[in-house]
């Protein structure tokens, strides 16, 4: 943790499975109430922390219920505390109450509108549409708060628009959406989407 200046504060976790250890952290987001949610790819889990790092719960274990998490990397939380989890190994988007109970899901293998090859990486707008990096299919894909399939944009390669495995997203309050272009080694900035 550091302050918005980068100096550092705290740190907190360290290799291993139980609570507030970890085994490869790949999201992080934050709540409104400051409360701190990490997205564990090898533990199949997602931790929630205070803002100190205090240990306050996990859910989550490895398989393809709901619930159930394969290799999960991407974690957002929305202004009404849900959270939504990249769950990247099952190739589907979790939706979950702020104390980890299931509410929907939504997603398949695919690449078609709707379905995923590994997403990645999750953002919620101020809006509350929530926007997937849809990495293998090198797009964008955005979402309203239930699932339902709003746009997408993207295709493979290294034109304005077009990506190489995109492996963050993150929206601005003033609705722009920042795309971190993995394989193109760059940031791509967007325009509010509809």
């Amino acid at each position: 943790k550091f302050t918005s200046d980068g100096v550092f504060v705290s740190t907190w976790g360290f290799y291993g499975t139980g609570d507030g250890q970890f085994a490869f952290p790949r999201g992080i987001a934050v709540a409104s109430d400051g409360s701190v949610y990490v997205a564990e790819g090898g533990n199949n889990r997602i931790q929630k922390f205070t803002s100190e790092g205090e240990f306050v719960s996990k859910w989550g274990t490895a398989g393809t219920g709901d619930g159930e998490f394969s290799w999960l990397t991407g974690v957002a939380v929305a202004s009404d505390g849900s959270v939504y989890v990249a769950d990247s190994g099952n190739n589907r988007v979790q939706r979950f109450t702020s104390d980890g109970e299931f509410v929907s899901k939504w997603g398949t293998e695919g690449a078609g509108d709707g379905e995923f090859s590994w997403p990645e990486s999750i953002a919620v707008a101020p809006d509350s549409g929530i926007y997937v990096s849809d990495n293998a299919n090198h797009r964008i894909q955005r979402f309203t708060s239930d699932g339902v399939f709003v746009i997408k944009w993207g295709t493979e390669g290294a034109g304005d628009g077009e990506f190489s495995r995109p492996n963050g997203v993150a929206v601005a309050p003033d609705g722009s959406v920042y795309v971190a272009d993995a394989g193109n080694d760059r940031i791509q900035k967007f325009s509010v989407v509809p």
